[in-house]
């Protein structure tokens, strides 16, 4: 295809941009905005961009997140762009999408997503504004993941490694969860825990499993595995990983792997979070992971053969579309701070506060005002995320129950029910 040539599709399930190096699929336009990732990579697609855009369909479901499906990318490799040439193809990325009507807080809201940061979606959101600014009045919802003074919000950085920490609080906290993978007593305390990947997701999970007391006795990087029976500290292991930029050297452990770092995903453990790449669990290695339950913070980290088999071992995989699903609940969040055009909180914080304050009075407590205070943005960010991921675990493991299916497919047939009866209700499915 002539690049100084993009196309407008509109197929059977998907509307789609697609420019040679440029795409962006939306799957399903029964809720509005669409929502998804926007992804720089050199391996990117028009069949993988619409293969995410379905998938951003169900996991939106999932979670009773009210937007339609989208996904969307550029086929670069941003490691190798200086910063001016990574802002430059950003602009031509956002203009294009500015020309078919494929951007706006009320048509297609952009998210950060493989090779994207803070900065490219702040010049997402700049160029948008620069150019549909006067018209648009919530120009600022046009994506999110932004910096939070260029309308971006608190909790963003790690929502998606919290909702996995949510997801696997509530279902170590459900008998007939722990029952069926004879997890032994309730809760996360005492439980050992494998992390692969150590960036944004896998850090972030770690942390609050570790502070609900759980221990994480092994991390797996691209590079270099490590374990430690007795549980590592993780913020000791990810301040040597920011300063050294890799986890090879690090002494304070009792086994350290470098040239086949994959293989410590077999070491015997509770609970596995594959939090890196694809495909790290396939038909090769299902049949030596050793764990009870595998919590799925990567997108697609299991292939179909090793669930098969890791299902026939009596190994539940508490799926993607679900686990990780924080990320994009938080940009819900961001969205709505940005057509409200008022931060969370903003309003009541200061009469809660007195009010709280009014009723210690009336019990007898005087002088409290430095131990009372109302809620901050985080603070109600972290509460609504807890809300969302919580009811959404527990509607789909009790459907899972219910009908007699395992956790991906229950997920899966949810999330199509949902879709299906909206449709219904509208006159449009039979």
């Amino acid at each position: 295809m002539d690049p100084s040539e993009p196309s407008h599709v509109t197929g059977k399930f998907f509307i789609v941009i697609s420019h040679s190096f440029l795409f962006r699929a939306q799957h399903s336009t029964h809720a509005l905005p669409t929502k998804g990732g926007t992804r720089y990579s050199d391996h990117i697609d028009l069949q993988e961009v619409e293969a995410l855009a379905s998938l951003m369909t169900f996991k939106l479901a999932i979670a009773d997140v009210p937007f339609g499906g989208a996904k969307g990318g550029v086929k670069v490799d941003p490691r190798k762009l200086s910063e001016g040439e990574l802002e430059r193809v950003t602009r031509r990325y956002t203009m294009e999408l500015i020309k078919k009507g494929f951007i706006g807080a009320a048509v297609d809201c952009l998210g950060p997503d493989m090779g994207t940061d803070e900065q490219v979606m702040t010049w997402i959101k700049d160029t948008y504004q620069n150019v549909k600014g006067e018209t648009d009045i919530n120009s600022e919802g046009c994506c999110t993941g932004k910096f939070i003074r260029q309308g971006g919000i608190a909790g963003r950085t790690e929502s998606t490694g919290l909702g996995v920490y949510y997801a696997i609080r509530e279902l170590l906290n459900s008998k007939s969860f722990m029952q069926k993978v004879n997890g032994g007593e309730l809760g996360i305390a005492g439980k050992s825990f494998t992390f692969q990947g150590f960036g944004n997701v896998g850090y972030w999970a770690a942390k609050f499993v570790e502070q609900d007391g759980g221990r994480v006795t092994t991390i797996v990087e691209w590079d270099c595995a490590i374990h430690k029976e007795d549980g590592f500290n993780v913020e000791h292991v990810k301040q040597y990983m920011r300063e050294n930029k890799s986890l090879i050297g690090y002494d304070d452990c009792d086994e350290i792997e470098i040239k086949n770092p994959t293989s410590f995903l077999e070491k015997k453990v509770d609970f596995l979070v594959p939090a890196a790449t694809e495909k790290s669990i396939h038909k090769q290695n299902a049949e030596r992971i050793q764990c009870k339950a595998i919590f799925e913070g990567a997108n697609g980290p299991t292939t179909y053969a090793a669930e098969e088999i890791l299902l026939k071992r009596g190994i539940i995989c508490a799926p993607d579309l679900l686990v990780n699903g924080g990320g994009v609940t938080c940009s819900y969040f961001e969205w709505l701070k940005n057509i409200d055009h008022v931060s969370p909180g903003k309003m009541t914080k200061k009469f809660d506060e007195n009010s709280q304050l009014k009723l210690l009075s009336l019990m007898g407590y005087t002088e409290m005002d430095d131990q009372v205070k109302g809620a901050d943005e985080i603070d109600i960010v972290y509460s609504a995320l807890d809300e969302t991921m919580t009811n959404a675990v527990h509607a789909n493991w009790q459907y899972a129950i219910d009908n007699d299916l395992n956790f991906r497919d229950a997920c899966l047939v949810n999330a199509m029910m949902k879709i299906y009866n909206h449709f219904k209700e509208c006159g449009i499915s039979m």
